[in-house]
């Protein structure tokens, strides 16, 4: 099976922790050059040096500022080569009911993840179209196949990506481009304990029983590690996975409740 990725660039957004990190890793450690994306200058350091191989980078944007965003990753192709791998992975909106959310969190929500992965997928298109070989991959949910409690604007939101995502595989694919959705269940990373947090609060109930009913949801028995996350990823952006396109793949541990 080939899942080597030398010779390919790769940009990996939401690259300082969690799923993001792990990814950049992944991509590196299978020969990817790597350029690493997100807010913050001194984490994305620290994540760089870690990285094995050599064609590593760094680009520090917000997508908070779809425009600026626009402009950077513009200018970074430009200088470092087109990408041929884009992974678009963006913390979730704050935790709550769709029923207090307003209109402003639903719109920073779809500017945040939608407006800015069009961007981001703008920008990658014509280098992978003219190296024939070109990976989308977004990380969103599984909310996607079905809402969770309590993150009522995430679910919005997420539900819209994918089916962004679906449109635009059939409208690439004879490109050798490929664009598919992975869906993380319950992770350990800084985002589910958010939303851990957030239950606790709503609910008046101990940290520690909101993750025990967590883990009792789930058929394996464990929230999922950011590396596995990864190696999902790594596949779908990998030569082995050219004829997959259009899909959500939940790495979930059995928790989605419908196929």
């Amino acid at each position: 099976m080939d899942i080597n990725l030398t010779g390919k660039h790769a940009v990996v957004c939401g690259a300082s922790k969690g799923i993001g990190r792990a990814t950049a890793v992944e991509l590196a450690t299978l020969g990817a050059n790597v350029t690493i994306v997100a807010r913050k200058q001194q984490a994305l350091e620290a994540v760089l040096a870690s990285l094995p191989g050599d064609g590593r980078s760094l680009l520090v944007a917000d997508f908070n500022d779809p425009a600026a965003l626009r402009e950077k990753i513009t200018a970074h192709l430009a200088a470092h080569g087109p990408a041929h791998i884009l992974v678009n992975n963006t913390g979730g909106p704050p935790a709550g009911p769709a029923a207090t959310a307003t209109l402003e969190q639903f719109v920073a929500a779809f500017s945040q993840h939608l407006l800015c992965n069009q961007m981001m997928a703008q920008a990658c298109l014509p280098g992978m179209k003219a190296a024939g070989y070109g990976r989308i991959v977004n990380v969103i949910s599984t909310s996607v196949k079905a809402p969770i409690a309590g993150i009522g604007v995430s679910n919005t939101v997420r539900a819209a990506v994918a089916n962004w995502a679906k449109t635009l595989a059939g409208e690439v694919a004879r490109f050798g481009i490929t664009v598919n959705n992975v869906l993380p269940g319950a992770t350990d990373t800084d985002r589910i304990a958010e939303i851990f947090a957030s239950r606790s609060a709503q609910q008046n109930r101990p940290l520690d029983e909101i993750i025990a009913d967590e883990i009792r949801s789930i058929p394996a028995g464990r929230l999922a590690r950011p590396e596995e996350l990864a190696a999902a990823i790594a596949f779908l952006a990998s030569p082995a996975a050219a004829y997959i396109t259009g899909i959500n793949l939940p790495v979930d541990g059995g928790r989605t409740p419908n196929l």
